[in-house]
């Protein structure tokens, strides 16, 4: 196949950055997006010029880290599929394809296609962990958890932290993000006797660091690669308001 490209390029967080246009030919429909990405850094390096940067890890859907708006989509158009899981047979001959980075306050941007996230690390630190005494671990029927309570936690757990849902929301809101990591512990045993702390304490830091507020517009659950529900949210906002009457 052969594609144009309009590629954000930035230098750096001060630069105004621009779309610039390349043409890639001879793309395989097997390649992944980010494999195609890799052919083009390497014609771009052989002829001068400085390669797009852009961010990628495992390159199989687990670490989060291939963050990019591709047509206006977090991730491109695939449901449920990250970018390094995008491969181009999903595309035609002579399409044009979009590619900037995630757009919102929190992730300014470092350079080209790469943000920086550690706000995320930051609402992590804040509450996203349970304290309880280091030793041998438990035997696996020694804490009877109910079916539906595992079932839903492990599901919040599988959140890889991308933050897709913050670039499609409109708000730039977090709060599918901050839900996932607050859900999971706090359906567990393990994690109720901090519950309400780690929610209120979660929630504020996600406020302090600038993302907006939900207004259950569903866009986040729609880009999500792992598919959080929305109901993650609710239940959240339970505990945030819980936690807060006790505290008032």
């Amino acid at each position: 196949m052969n594609l144009t490209l309009k590629v954000w390029r930035q230098s750096g967080p001060d630069d105004d950055g621009r779309l610039v246009r390349y043409q890639i030919e001879d793309v395989s429909p097997d390649m992944s997006f980010l494999e195609m990405l890799d052919v083009l850094n390497e014609r771009l390096i052989l002829a001068g010029d400085d390669p797009i940067a852009f961010d990628h890890d495992c390159r199989e859907g687990i670490c989060g880290m291939c963050s990019m708006m591709i047509d206006g989509v977090a991730h491109g158009p695939q449901k449920n599929t990250t970018t390094c899981q995008l491969h181009m047979r999903h595309y035609n001959d002579g399409d044009t394809i979009v590619i900037e980075p995630w757009r919102a306050r929190p992730f300014p941007v470092v350079k080209d296609l790469v943000v920086d996230r550690s706000a995320f690390d930051r609402i992590i630190q804040a509450g996203g962990f349970i304290s309880v005494p280091a030793g041998s671990a438990p035997d696996a029927h020694a804490t009877p958890v109910p079916k539906l309570d595992a079932d839903s936690a492990f599901d919040a757990a599988t959140c890889i932290g991308c933050g897709a849902c913050v670039a499609a929301c409109p708000n730039g809101s977090a709060s599918l993000f901050t839900a996932a990591k607050i859900t999971h512990l706090g359906l567990l045993p393990q994690g109720q006797p901090e519950r309400g702390s780690r929610a209120r304490a979660m929630v504020e830091q996600m406020d302090e660091e600038g993302f907006g507020g939900c207004t259950n517009t569903g866009e986040c659950t729609a880009v999500c690669p792992k598919g959080i529900p929305l109901d993650t949210i609710a239940r959240m906002n339970a505990d945030y308001l819980r936690a807060s009457r006790k505290s008032g």
